[in-house]
C-alpha cells in the first residue's frame, strides 16, 4: 500500500514539474521570436531611420512590391477561388492530384521555383514562342510570387469550403437558385472568415517573397530584392532601413487579419 501511494505520489510530482516546465519552454521559443524585432527597433536611430525611409531605391522597392503582390493576390482570388471550391467538392484521383500540384510549390525551396519558371519563361519569352519576356519585368515579379503565393489561398479556401455543410447548398438549389446564386448567397459568405485570412496570408506571402522572384525578374527590385543588395553592396546599416518598411507591412497584416477576424490558426 505504502510502496503503491509511493509511486503516485512521485509520478504526480513528476507530473506538476513537466506541466511548469512547459511555459517555460513556449517562452524561450516566444522570446526568440521577439527578442530580434525588439532589437532591430531599439538599436536603430529613428532619425536615421526616417531620412533612409525617403530615399528614391527604399520608395521604389516598396511601391514594387505592393503593386505586385496586390496583382499576384487578384490572380490567386480570380482562378484559385474556383479551383478551391472544385478540389473541395471532388474525391477523384484527378482532384487528388491536381491538390499535390498545388501544395507543390509550398514545399519547394523558393529558389527552385524561381529556376523552374525560368526555364518556361526565361529572357525569350514563353518558351520562344512569344516575345513577351518575363525576366526584368513587373509581369515576372507578379509571375513569381503568383507561383510561391497562390497555393496559400487555395489551400485555405478548400479548408474554408471543407467546412460548409452541402445540405445548405442543395437546400438553396432546391428553392430555385442557380450555381452562380447559391455560392454567392450561401457558399462565400459561409466560408468568408477563411478566405479572407488565406486572400491576407496570400498577400503577407506575395510581399515578402524573395527566392523566386529573384531568380525570374531582379529587376524592378521589390523589398526582398531591395535587401539582399543592399545588403551585399553597403552592409547591414543600408538594408535595415528596407527591412524595417517589410517589418512594418508584416505587423500591418497582421492587424488587419486581426480586425477582419479572420486568423487562420483559430
Amino acid at each position: 500500500m505504502s510502496r503503491a501511494l509511493s509511486r503516485g505520489e512521485t509520478r504526480a510530482g513528476h507530473t506538476v514539474g513537466v506541466r511548469e516546465l512547459v511555459p517555460v519552454l513556449g517562452a524561450v521559443l516566444l522570446l526568440y521570436f521577439v527578442v530580434p524585432v525588439l532589437v532591430l527597433v531599439l538599436t536603430y536611430s529613428p532619425t536615421a531611420l526616417l531620412t533612409s525611409l525617403t530615399e528614391t531605391y527604399v520608395i521604389n522597392a516598396a511601391v514594387t512590391s505592393l503593386v505586385a503582390a496586390l496583382g499576384s493576390t487578384a490572380i490567386a482570388v480570380v482562378f484559385g477561388l474556383p479551383l478551391a471550391y472544385w478540389l473541395s467538392r471532388n474525391t477523384s484521383v484527378l482532384a487528388t492530384v491536381a491538390m499535390g500540384a498545388v501544395v507543390l510549390p509550398l514545399v519547394l525551396p523558393p529558389v527552385v521555383s524561381g529556376m523552374l519558371l525560368l526555364t518556361v519563361v526565361g529572357p525569350n519569352g514563353l518558351g520562344g514562342l512569344t516575345d513577351l519576356a518575363l525576366t526584368r519585368s513587373l509581369l515576372g515579379v507578379i509571375a513569381a510570387q503568383t507561383f510561391v503565393a497562390s497555393p496559400f489561398f487555395v489551400v485555405t479556401a478548400k479548408a474554408a469550403f471543407d467546412g460548409i455543410d452541402d445540405r445548405l447548398e442543395e437546400a438553396s438549389r432546391s428553392l430555385g437558385r442557380d450555381w452562380v446564386g447559391t455560392m454567392r448567397s450561401v457558399t462565400v459568405p459561409l466560408a468568408k472568415p477563411g478566405l479572407l485570412a488565406g486572400l491576407v496570408l496570400t498577400f503577407a506571402r506575395a510581399m515578402g517573397e524573395f527566392g523566386a522572384t529573384m531568380m525570374l525578374a531582379y529587376y524592378p527590385r521589390t523589398l526582398p530584392v531591395q535587401i539582399w543588395a543592399s545588403f551585399i553592396s553597403d552592409g547591414l546599416d543600408a538594408a535595415l532601413p528596407v527591412a524595417v518598411v517589410l517589418l512594418g507591412v508584416a505587423l500591418g497584416t497582421l492587424l488587419v487579419v486581426h480586425a477582419l477576424r479572420a486568423t487562420p490558426w483559430r
